[in-house]
């Protein structure tokens, strides 16, 4: 069982930076391929990016590449998620999940509890 806690979340303004991190309890953090997608309001949840348990592989969804950089530290059973230049269609609510690695949600077993991130224009 793994327990996931996002934070970092919160409001800024158009073209600024926020990281969002996400710790896990448990020994198996390690072992897990890590992803973060979002939600907005009205709309389908959403994959933002996606990290190998080894950290040595990345994915990220169109709308993230050369914005957002993940990467994890295993010795602190933290990911993290680096947004630059975020614009108000970043506005969301952010979830970390472990499991495969993949940009599909229903590859992903355990789930944090989300943080909101919102983009003024």
């Amino acid at each position: 069982q793994v327990q996931l806690v996002e934070s970092g979340g919160g409001l800024v303004q158009a073209g600024g930076s926020l990281r969002l991190s996400c710790t896990a309890s448990g020994r198996t953090f390690s072992t897990y391929s890590m992803g973060w997608f979002r939600q907005a309001p009205g709309k389908e949840r959403e994959f933002v990016a996606a990290i190998s348990w080894t950290g040595g592989s990345t994915l990220y969804a169109d709308s993230a590449k050369g914005r957002f950089t993940i990467s994890r530290d295993n010795a602190k059973n933290t990911v993290y998620l680096q947004m630059n230049r975020l614009q108000p269609e970043d506005t969301a609510v952010y979830y970390c999940a472990a499991g495969g690695y993949s940009m599909q949600s229903t590859a992903y077993h355990y789930w944090g509890q989300g943080t909101q991130v919102t983009v003024s224009s």
